[in-house]
């Protein structure tokens, strides 16, 4: 049996549910362990105030370990797993993600995995499935319809822009300096040369800074989801044409869950500061992205 940890924000859900659903694809057992949500989101000492925001969406279909399946793999929680883990590590059969894309995972038979598989290598042959599977439940704002609306209508393009967390002096240093103002300056000269007519959505959990940076004549900055409603905008981004995100896996899911036959799709060549981007590999496990660098430059 393959059991995969979920945990992390809903783009991490997602990922580890696409991966759950590789597995199921291929013929494998497989389970999704949730417990880290029944911690309250609990990552390194701090409360991380996540929800299982997977749960609350449309078509989705899963099935949860139990104590005893998730014991036999990794030895359980607690102390006692712990002590197992440290002094008798070939008793359990676990995996921890530590790069970009690990194909010898789908060797496995009986394991458990760690991680946020943010890879598109990974579920890129299942994703048309699970675009037609995955549904929001229907948002009882107005504004979100007609902003679909409108996205539907023209050359909409979203554009993510991360800051929040990522402003954190421990997290300013593995995600800062990467979606800088010549990323977004470089990304959006990059559609508009597809797309001349491209009318650019601004997404972001830094409204003001947004603001303050993006005239409203040139852009349409949204800000209508707040709190447990602000999974719509990855919603409202899929509706969109085109997408330009942010090294931010919540952006990469509005685009992948984009039906657009000819959307483009762009990202930073890398996602953490720990990062190389290495341009045929990219390519090859990220296939249809097209990668920015922070200077602005496409690769």
């Amino acid at each position: 049996m393959i059991i995969i940890q979920v945990a992390g924000g809903l783009g991490n859900q997602l990922q580890q549910y696409a991966l759950y659903q590789k597995f199921l694809a291929m013929g494998k057992e497989a389970r999704l362990d949730l417990s880290w949500f029944d911690k309250k989101g609990t990552e390194n000492g701090k409360v991380t105030g996540r929800r299982l925001e997977l749960s609350e969406l449309k078509g989705i279909s899963y099935q949860v370990c139990t104590k005893g399946q998730k014991r036999a793999l990794t030895g359980g929680d607690g102390i006692g797993g712990r002590l197992v883990r440290r002094l008798a590590p070939f008793l359990t059969h676990r995996f921890s993600e530590s790069g970009i894309y690990h194909p010898e995972i789908f060797a496995l038979d009986d394991c458990y995995l760690e991680g946020y598989f943010a890879c598109e290598k990974y579920y890129a042959d299942i994703l048309d499935r699970l675009r037609r599977q995955i549904r929001f439940p229907e948002s009882g704002n107005p504004q979100n319809a007609a902003l679909a609306a409108a996205m539907r209508e023209g050359t909409s393009v979203s554009v993510h822009i991360r800051r929040g967390d990522y402003k954190n002096p421990e997290n300013a240093a593995m995600f800062g300096n990467i979606c800088t103002p010549d990323y977004y300056r470089g990304a959006m000269d990059f559609v508009r040369k597809q797309a001349p007519d491209a009318r650019f959505y601004l997404f972001s959990d830094d409204i003001a800074d947004v603001r303050e940076h993006f005239p409203a004549e040139a852009f349409t900055v949204v800000d209508v989801n707040h709190g447990a409603d602000s999974y719509y905008d990855m919603w409202l981004m899929s509706q969109c044409r085109h997408n330009i995100c942010a090294n931010s896996t919540f952006s990469f899911w509005g685009a992948r869950l984009n039906a657009h036959p000819d959307k483009i799709m762009v990202r930073p060549t890398v996602h953490k500061n720990s990062q190389t981007f290495v341009k045929e590999e990219m390519e090859e496990l990220w296939k249809g992205w097209h990668f920015v660098d922070p200077q602005g430059r496409l690769q």
